[in-house]
């Protein structure tokens, strides 16, 4: 069963004595503030109670290459973002952060809570599914050209639409650099894309017509 919340087959009430025990704290960020740097050496693990995010990598010219979306629920942190030293996370929106150390996860409870059990359990579900998730993006980004970067990731988000039409996550500038693309140039494959017949595009909602 897919896991959606760290927290989920928890009751509030166990949530709150386990936050407690874990002195885990919760901070607010506005949009575009830097939530952590370096995560690789930051020994926390940070859920989005609110807002949302984009995990993010700086190469030595200054290009951003978005690594992932982050929502509300989602989970980030060391043990999750094995991809480097130079991972940032920045809020996209107002954010509420809820911040506990990695050593609280891993550490057997003392008082044997079978909550703490299931705690660990569904990180250990999210860190599967971010694996398969790396596994999509990588195969994303294998593809040559970006018309099929492009078509390879819309048919990824229509997977689970029988109309075939979804809202894209990113902006078309956070699109393009979540493909790892030049931005106008990837905008001139998207007209193409509707000239072609492959797609219809209202704002960022997009039908994916034939692929």
């Amino acid at each position: 069963m897919e896991v959606k919340s760290i927290f989920e087959g928890i009751t509030d009430e166990d949530v709150a004595k386990m936050l407690k025990c874990f002195e885990a704290r919760k901070m607010s960020f506005k949009k575009d503030r830097t939530i952590v740097t370096n995560i690789i050496n930051v020994k926390l693990i940070g859920i989005i109670l609110s807002g949302t995010a984009n995990m993010v990598r700086y190469d030595y010219n200054g290009n951003r290459t978005i690594i992932e979306k982050l929502e509300t629920n989602s989970v980030f942190g060391e043990v999750f973002s094995r991809v480097g030293n130079d991972i940032s996370v920045i809020a996209t929106s107002d954010c509420e952060i809820l911040f506990i150390e990695y050593e609280h996860l891993i550490k057997r409870c003392k008082k044997g809570c079978i909550y703490h059990t299931v705690l660990t359990d569904n990180v250990l579900k999210l860190l599967s599914r971010k694996i398969v998730e790396l596994n999509e993006r990588l195969e994303i980004l294998s593809k040559r050209s970006i018309r099929d970067k492009l078509l390879s990731y819309f048919e990824l988000l229509a997977t689970d639409n029988p109309r075939r039409t979804f809202v894209l996550p990113f902006t078309y500038t956070d699109l393009a650099d979540y493909l790892s693309v030049d931005r106008s140039a990837m905008m001139r494959e998207i007209k193409n894309l509707k000239e072609d017949g492959f797609i219809t595009t209202n704002g960022k909602r997009i039908t994916l017509i034939s692929y």
